[in-house]
């Protein structure tokens, strides 16, 4: 008997009023207003102009979902195109169902298009959100507990998840809360994103980069603890390949774009940081230039000789004494 465990809500849907709220759709809202607000204060930071990041993730987000989804229905076509399946379902994005993989890639694409069209560069974008990516990731995981799925082995440990659900081959009992666990790893991520690239002022994709390699070690043995139906190679399922080889492409990209160009971007968003510190320079300059030029004496005042008389002075003396 389980004298502690935490229980899954008995519907995936809250209402506020007559208005439907599915917890799924939820959770990965709040995470997206998450990651925008965060990257928008990271990116304001790094010399860029404020709502930026909101305006390119009006094109990162759509696309994101759509591959997210995308991912899923391929990796998991069983579930969609089976005999006694309904294909209609692999639209039905609010019961679950986002690979993160599909996600990131057809979500760099849409941030690319919108970088493009602001002429900014895709790599310092990237780092500016990479740590909101990975909190709304955090709680986007949430989503899997309104939908009692993504759970782990069978398990008495006082922090199981209790599954009550019966539909779609589940079985009742306590399991291994993988959603949490990855909801944590994720938490641990951000924050660690967040402090390398404060010590070591990482620019040019490299805290994107890291946030990847860091996800994908952690997905890893999350994912191998999984129980739910999948795809494997060589005893392994898709997804532990998936991130063995994204976080070694990862990793390879810090490597060489460590050597190749070190350092950080000077101006991430052209006539915002670089513009306005030219500007206020240039600024200065002029003040400068205008303080020299009033602290000189004008070519109209006056000459003065050495004791002190203007040339008018002399010369109204010199007309009272003719006079």
């Amino acid at each position: 008997m389980e004298l502690a465990y935490i229980p899954s809500p008995s519907s995936g849907v809250l209402y506020l009023g007559p208005v439907p709220l599915r917890g799924y759709a939820f959770c990965i809202i709040i995470g997206v207003f998450v990651a925008v607000w965060l990257g928008n204060k990271r990116w304001v930071a790094r010399g860029g102009r404020a709502g930026t990041v909101a305006d390119i993730a009006v094109w990162a987000v759509p696309f994101g979902l759509i591959g997210g989804r995308l991912y899923h229905v391929i990796t998991d076509y069983q579930l969609y195109f089976s005999e006694g399946r309904d294909w209609v379902d692999a639209f039905k994005i609010w019961e679950g169902g986002l690979g993160i993989w599909g996600a990131i890639a057809f979500g760099a694409l849409g941030a690319w298009i919108g970088c493009r069209r602001r002429g900014i560069a895709l790599p310092a974008y990237a780092d500016a959100v990479a740590p909101g990516i990975a909190f709304a990731q955090a709680i986007g995981r949430w989503g899997n507990w309104f939908n009692q799925e993504l759970y782990g082995r069978s398990t008495d440990l006082p922090w199981a998840v209790e599954i009550t659900s019966s539909s779609d081959g589940r079985v009742p009992g306590t399991y291994h809360p993988t959603f949490l666990y990855e909801s944590l790893w994720c938490i641990g991520v951000a924050l660690l994103v967040i402090w390398a690239d404060r010590r070591f002022r990482l620019g040019h994709g490299r805290a994107f980069a890291l946030y990847v390699a860091a996800y994908c070690a952690g997905r890893f043995w999350i994912e191998y603890m999984r129980v739910d139906e999948a795809h494997e190679i060589l005893g392994l399922r898709l997804n532990n390949w998936t991130s063995v080889l994204v976080f070694l492409l990862a990793v390879l990209y810090i490597v060489l774009s460590a050597r190749k160009r070190p350092g950080r971007e000077d101006v991430v968003e052209p006539g915002a940081s670089g513009g306005s510190d030219d500007s206020a320079a240039a600024s200065g300059e002029a003040g400068a230039a205008e303080k020299d030029e009033e602290d000189a004496p004008s070519d109209a005042s006056p000459a003065k000789d050495g004791s002190g008389d203007s040339e008018e002075s002399r010369n109204g003396a010199g007309s009272a004494k003719k006079g």
